[in-house]
């Protein structure tokens, strides 16, 4: 479980184009750390909020890291003949890049293992629903956890 003002743990995912990509990275930016997924009906309402204040302070050092919790977890993998996992698998990420361009969420730190509930990043974070968000301070801290209703405030807080 993570806390206000302790360093942000690490991630490391693969990318949309399979790279990894790290939150560390971001250091030296305020970094919204959010969690969320395409069938996520909150997270994909909260969207177009989070796009307004990137759009206004990303030119400020302000960014987000987005982690999907889309994919399939073990027991879903195990439905399906081995035949036909790699198409589902595909057909995931697809319904994941396909949410990231409707909601023009246009900064390029998206990230996902593709495992659902399984993430590793969720666990490490303690996300057990979502949407759920961390905000980072530049030095890599944990500023504020959930500040959806008062992101800008706390955006502007922080640069």
């Amino acid at each position: 479980m993570v806390r206000i003002g302790e360093m942000a743990p690490d991630i490391s995912l693969p990318g949309v184009n399979g790279e990894h990509r790290k939150l560390s990275d971001l250091r030296g930016n305020v970094v919204l750390l959010d969690f969320w997924a395409s069938w996520c009906g909150p997270c994909r309402r909260e969207n177009p909020n989070v796009v307004r204040v990137y759009d206004q302070y990303n030119p400020k050092g302000f960014t987000v890291f987005s982690v999907s919790l889309d994919g399939l977890d073990s027991r879903t993998r195990q439905r399906y003949p081995e035949d036909q996992l790699e198409n589902q698998m595909r057909s995931q990420k697809q319904r994941w890049v396909n949410a990231i361009k409707k909601d023009n969420l246009k900064w390029d730190s998206h990230v996902s293992d593709l495992k659902k509930w399984e993430s590793q990043a969720a666990a490490t974070y303690g996300v057990t629903s979502i949407p759920r968000t961390f905000l980072v301070d530049r030095e890599g801290k944990i500023a504020a956890i959930n500040p959806r209703r008062n992101l800008e405030e706390a955006v502007k807080t922080l640069l």
